[in-house]
């Protein structure tokens, strides 16, 4: 069954780990990578990864991006949403914290932090606009 746009929103604010996919031209497939993000209901998809990667470089390209998060226990439930990237911009301290906070230990996030490089990374953007979503109820 279909989750409502409440719904739906809501688990996408979930941390979850996110698969990011993106067009990678005529000789392969799309590539299709794990990511950790953020989102608040209404808002925009943020993910960053580093400015030189393939990962960066093909959405670049594309313009777009699809990011897909599921739960298989204890019902199985996904969503999945596309959309255009909006900014693509060198990431601040306070988005790489933000987004580490949501899947680290809160004392492990200025460790994670002071060892990582913003500088190397770009905090991409995307309005959703493209919205697949399914409960499929107990397992």
């Amino acid at each position: 069954m279909s989750l409502s746009v409440a719904e739906r929103e809501a688990f996408l604010a979930d941390a979850h780990i996110a698969a990011v996919a993106v067009d990678a031209g005529a000789e392969r497939a799309p590539l299709n990578v794990p990511v950790w993000y953020d989102y608040r209901p209404g808002g925009e998809v943020r993910f960053l990864t580093g400015g030189d990667s393939l990962k960066a470089r093909l959405i670049v390209k594309a313009g777009r991006f699809s990011l897909l998060v599921q739960r298989v226990s204890p019902t199985y439930r996904y969503v999945s949403v596309e959309g255009p990237v909006v900014a693509a911009t060198p990431t601040t301290l306070e988005e790489l914290a933000r987004i580490a906070a949501r899947y680290l230990p809160a004392d492990a996030v200025p460790g994670y932090v002071d060892s990582s490089d913003a500088r190397a990374l770009v905090t991409f953007r995307m309005r959703p606009e493209r919205w697949l979503s399914a409960d499929l109820g107990a397992l």
